[in-house]
């Protein structure tokens, strides 16, 4: 048995594909395949079923595949603990983040992060929620910054903020009018919204969920994969949109003229810093954290008198 293998292994669990495995693994299938093979021999047992496609585990492959992530992560920190005794922070942090947080968030962040530490590789992937557990599974990133709570056993939550929703109206809305709105007065507006697959879209529903359950569907004309698309398609073609506070920090007096905000409590994300209950490379993922409590505004800080919005993957 090798590190070698049991990488492999836990690949093909993640991916489902001997193929596309091999090529995340920088290897050939025949490769990947006869190396999986020796060790299925060695053991004794199949971990995969590979009557099946996509490939799935055996049971005994499922036990053996949680006992390889494991293993896999504990070698890793062999790396952290060499680093630690160095007292300084070198190599590689790879972070997944949300693309409706990305943007908003991580100019500063980067900035600060790698003028503090300069030996330190910060590499970023703006993924989909769905894109980033897996990735974090597999061990592909070291943690990510994602909206929360998401029922993930093997994974563990570091709320970092919560962030409000703010509604973007048209001139044109009769809430134009209004100084402060509630949920309900979204009701008969038309609502703008990102495609599925972003998980603010669900909890931009949660906040109106009355009306989509109505089966009123005709309110929901437009799908997007941008925040400012959905902003521009308000400018444009009136209605309303929700979008998180954080990108309204650049707008100009005229923009932020239709900018509303909801009555207590408002409705609000939960974002969190989110690794696998095992990770390794802990000061640097702490570092991290720091310095992303530096740039958020104080009143993210806490959830009092917030409504934490819920959402489905």
């Amino acid at each position: 048995m090798t590190l070698v293998q049991l990488e492999y292994v836990v690949a093909v669990d993640t991916y489902r594909s001997f193929v596309v495995a091999a090529e995340k693994c920088f290897v050939t299938q025949p490769t990947l395949s006869m190396q999986i093979q020796k060790l299925e021999d060695a053991m004794g047992v199949k971990i995969f079923d590979r009557s099946r496609q996509p490939v799935i585990l055996t049971d005994v492959g499922q036990k053996i595949v949680e006992q390889a992530r494991v293993i896999l992560m504990e070698a890793k920190k062999m790396n952290e603990i060499i680093q630690d005794s160095k007292g300084e922070l070198v190599g590689d942090l790879k972070v997944g983040v949300i693309p409706t947080v990305a943007p908003y968030l991580l100019p500063k962040v980067i900035t600060n992060f790698i003028n503090k530490y300069p030996k330190l590789r910060l590499q970023i992937w703006e993924y989909t929620t769905e894109r980033i557990l897996i990735e974090l599974k597999n061990g592909s990133l070291d943690c990510g910054v994602l909206s929360t709570p998401l029922q993930e056993n093997t994974l563990t939550e570091t709320p970092l903020f919560y962030e409000t929703f703010v509604a973007y109206v048209s001139q044109k809305s009769s809430l134009y009018d209004k100084k402060v709105i509630s949920t309900e007065d979204i009701a008969e507006e038309k609502l703008w919204l990102l495609n599925e697959g972003h998980c603010m879209r669900g909890q931009v529903l949660n906040i109106c969920n009355y009306k989509y359950n109505k089966g009123n569907r005709d309110t929901f004309e437009y799908n997007t994969g941008s925040v400012e698309t959905l902003k521009r398609m308000v400018d444009i073609n009136s209605g309303v949109t929700i979008l998180p506070e954080l990108s309204i920090q650049t707008y100009s007096e005229d923009e932020l003229e239709h900018i509303r905000y909801f009555k207590t409590p408002e409705p609000v994300r939960e974002i969190s810093l989110v690794t696998s209950k095992n990770f390794v490379k802990q000061r640097a993922v702490h570092a991290f954290t720091q310095e992303i409590y530096e740039v958020v505004p104080e009143r993210f800080k806490t959830n009092r008198k917030k409504e934490i919005m819920g959402f489905d993957l």
